[in-house]
């Protein structure tokens, strides 16, 4: 397995960070566009994915997605726009993290240890969580609305079974970033709110007039009750 898929255009850049990844012990495979990417996909495993934004062809948005319809590895995206829009829009896609370029190297791989660590930390063994017509199986990561099964990504799947294990309590957006993202977790906090959308789209039958994952006014988020 390697450890870093980098899908870079720029064969220059992707030259220097693929050498100083390399010199911090990482494995790297480094592709110039899209459909590159997504072959080397098909064909090995990867741990990470370092994703540039302006690719030719398919932008690195669409490769997102397309990744994210059968992998659910880490990605981070990488690229020179640094306005709000972009970043929601990387994060909605199913980016785990976004870096400004031009980016400090040691800022880079530290952000590359946080997200490889935390996607392989081990999930601890619970009982089944349910409530509200939702059951959540910690140990085999399934979870079913009336005994249909629902289809959530890591992220997801996570923010929902804190928001289970408090049911009732209302949680800050802080405490639940740190609860899912981690504390030393350099992605913004506004991918909060785009996973609570994301929740609400699966599991409820309005997400407009949400009833399982309802918003405490000045708060947060609280899974059921009356909030």
């Amino acid at each position: 397995m390697t450890d870093i898929l980098m899908i870079e255009d720029d064969p220059e850049l992707g030259a220097l960070v693929r050498d100083f990844l390399l010199r911090s012990g990482f494995s790297v495979s480094l592709r110039a566009d899209a459909e590159a990417g997504l072959n080397a996909l098909r064909e090995e495993s990867f741990r990470l994915v370092l994703l540039d934004i302006m690719l030719p062809g398919m932008n690195g948005f669409e490769t997102c997605t397309e990744i994210r319809k059968t992998q659910d590895l880490p990605i981070m995206m990488m690229s020179a726009r640094s306005d709000d829009d972009s970043k929601l829009l990387g994060y909605e896609t199913g980016a785990d993290d976004y870096i400004e370029k031009p980016f400090s190297i040691p800022v880079l791989t530290a952000k590359i240890r946080a997200l490889l660590k935390r996607s392989e930390k081990p999930e601890p063994e619970h009982a089944l969580l349910s409530g509200c017509g939702i059951t959540l199986n910690p140990v085999s990561r399934q979870v079913t609305k009336n005994g249909v099964p629902l289809r959530l990504n890591a992220k997801e799947f996570e923010l929902l079974r804190v928001l289970m294990l408090h049911a009732g309590e209302a949680m800050s957006k802080n405490d639940l970033f740190d609860a899912v993202w981690g504390t030393d977790c350099f992605t913004e906090q506004s991918t909060v709110s785009v996973h609570i959308r994301w929740l609400r789209e699966k599991l409820e039958d309005d997400p407009n007039q949400p009833k399982i994952i309802r918003t405490v006014w000045k708060i947060g988020y609280c899974f059921g009750g009356d909030a």
